[in-house]
């Protein structure tokens, strides 16, 4: 078997393979019959899944280490040519919308991919390829900005990363003084970060005027891949976060600053610390978290048991936080391989745990569809994946011993605390971005003000004095990469938190009937859309008011009676 290291990553003739496309497309228009149209569009997915190998493995190795100069300029290249590509992929798709044979494949694969192909249409013309380049080399240089970080504190420095658990610290001074280092950093940066921002916004605007559309927002859902909802269904999911889960957190925070003995609202120092005795930890180091994590998914199902072993025979985890390495966590697929890959960065905190269930409740959705034709359906839109990732944290709940010993309790607690916490601020990036694209004029103090206002309505919670630089000043929206890299995403995180809650309380009611829901709603991959993935499954939508409300009120009552003794 294969290890990550040894795949052989080869930059592609990437003018032959626009050749190829172009040749298959018109076989595929010439077709006088479904075999070979059907044959034509099998050759197209399966160069498709070769160049995308490649741009994975050059992306991947370049975030593991950002200094690596030979995948440095590969990403490079990458992103100048992939959306040169684009227009030879949208020429196929256009090839494929208008096929005399469209029955013959809605029988073989479905119609999303007929639904999701005029979205494609919607969302490109050759006229903005260079406008995506600079936009490619813009999100890039925000990243590597970020994976460049050298953060002076006590003596030494350390990356973004790095400087975590400092945060989490259970001194008071301590803590509060790592959140003053790094927000010194931020601050020192702010100038870089404002002008890449500024530079983002005004060319996405441009695009979407491009495309006859009143600035980026409408363009922005499309290049999301939004299928079954548009921005008044998430205007209405917002009012209802207002209405019902800002509320809940708001409970959350003000039991939390009478367990530290605090005056609310609290400092982000003092309302990232969940316990006087310190945040809950895992058991062991990073050999025995994976060990733990080898040991849930050998439990929880034969299905997990196979594709966490498969993972770790193939070594498609890099999960350390090393100098130069990009920040963050995600999964991807590294197609020709039929395997996902898995990037983190541990730092001794609980989050590691939750790489562990989290990116590999993505890692176990692209294996379990890994063979899925067309390649596109292996995975589903953004917001119906996080629902894989953040549910499979709360089935690793049952093993939280293993993971956390004696922090087991804390972190049961902590792990729904955090869900209900999240979910206002995840909002508050998406309603944000919302205000930034319908007023790309915006000067850079503009956006700061808008986001220190909107604060105002998601995160009552964060005191706003100033005190720790960035951060208090209501600017820290600038640490969000995706606001950056990839806008319009991050609500799909809050539409997610809700259908994993949804699973949280069906797994205490029964937990082998949630993992047949679980399997249910996995199974079917990237086939069907956001809602129609719930439905089959039995799941209720996000997008229903009583869905966060009842959700939301469960977690509440939960909470509101955990037995915390012995617990400080």
């Amino acid at each position: 078997m294969i290890t990550f290291k040894e795949m052989k990553y080869e930059r592609p003739d990437l003018e032959a393979a626009k050749q190829q496309l172009a040749g298959i497309t018109q076989r595929f228009v010439q077709a006088q019959d479904y075999p070979a149209a059907k044959q034509a569009f099998l050759d197209k997915d399966n160069l498709y899944k070769k160049i995308g190998t490649m741009n994975t493995l050059a992306s991947i190795r370049h975030d593991i280490n950002t200094k690596d100069e030979f995948y440095d300029a590969e990403c490079r290249f990458w992103n100048s040519e992939m959306p040169k590509l684009q227009a030879y992929l949208n020429e196929f798709t256009k090839a494929l919308l208008a096929t005399p044979f469209r029955e013959d494949f809605v029988k073989d694969y479905g119609d999303l991919m007929f639904v999701n192909g005029e979205i494609d249409m919607k969302a490109f013309s050759p006229e903005l390829i260079p406008l995506m380049q600079k936009e490619n080399l813009l999100a890039r240089e925000y990243e590597d900005l970020l994976a460049s970080a050298q953060v002076s504190f006590e003596g030494n420095t350390y990356t973004l990363s790095q400087m975590t658990p400092f945060k989490t610290d259970p001194d008071d001074e301590r803590r509060e003084a790592a959140w003053i280092a790094e927000g010194r950093w931020y601050k020192e940066n702010q100038p870089e970060m404002d002008r890449i921002y500024d530079e983002l916004v005004h060319l996405r605007d441009e695009m979407g005027r491009k495309l006859g559309y009143d600035g980026y927002t409408q363009l922005g859902y499309y290049r999301m891949g939004r299928n079954c909802y548009d921005q008044n269904d998430i205007a209405k999911f917002r009012e209802a976060v207002q209405k019902y889960v800002v509320p809940a957190a708001d409970l959350v925070y003000r039991r939390q600053a009478e367990r530290l003995g605090k005056e609310y609202p609290m400092s982000f120092a003092d309302n990232e610390l969940s316990f006087r005795s310190g945040n809950p930890k895992p058991a062991g180091g990073p050999d025995d978290i994976v060990k733990a994590g080898m040991k849930f998914y050998s439990e929880l199902s034969p299905e997990t048991k196979e594709f966490f072993t498969t993972m770790l025979e193939m070594q498609t985890m890099d999960l350390l936080s090393t100098e130069g390495k990009s920040g963050g966590g995600y999964c991807t697929s590294i197609y020709d391989y039929e395997v996902p890959f898995i990037f983190a960065n541990f730092n001794g905190t609980q989050h590691d745990v939750e790489v562990v269930t989290h990116e590999a409740g993505h890692a176990f959705e692209g294996w379990l569809n890994r063979k899925r034709v067309p390649a596109d359906s292996i995975w589903p839109s953004m917001e119906a994946c996080e629902v894989h990732s953040m549910s499979m944290e709360f089935f690793a709940e049952a093993w939280a011993e293993d993971f956390f010993g004696d922090d087991a309790r804390k972190f049961r607690y902590a792990h729904l605390a955090g869900a209900l916490q999240f979910i206002p601020y995840g909002t508050l990036v998406d309603h944000f971005q919302h205000e930034v694209y319908a007023h790309p004029e915006m000067t850079p103090r503009e956006r700061h003000d808008t986001w220190k206002r909107l604060m105002g309505i998601y995160m009552p919670w964060e005191k706003l004095d100033g005190k720790i630089p960035f951060y208090a000043d209501g600017e820290h929206w600038q640490l969000k990469h995706h606001i950056y890299s990839s806008p319009f995403y991050y609500i799909d995180y809050c539409l997610a938190q809700t259908v994993s809650l949804e699973f949280w309380k069906m797994i205490r009611e029964d937990r082998e009937n949630a993992w047949k829901h679980y399997m249910a709603y996995t199974e079917q991959g990237g086939s069907r859309t956001f809602t129609d993935l719930l439905k089959n499954a039995g799941l209720d939508s996000p997008f229903e008011e009583e869905t966060l409300k009842g959700v939301c009120a469960e977690a509440q009552e939960f909470l509101k009676n955990y037995d915390l003794n012995g617990i400080f």
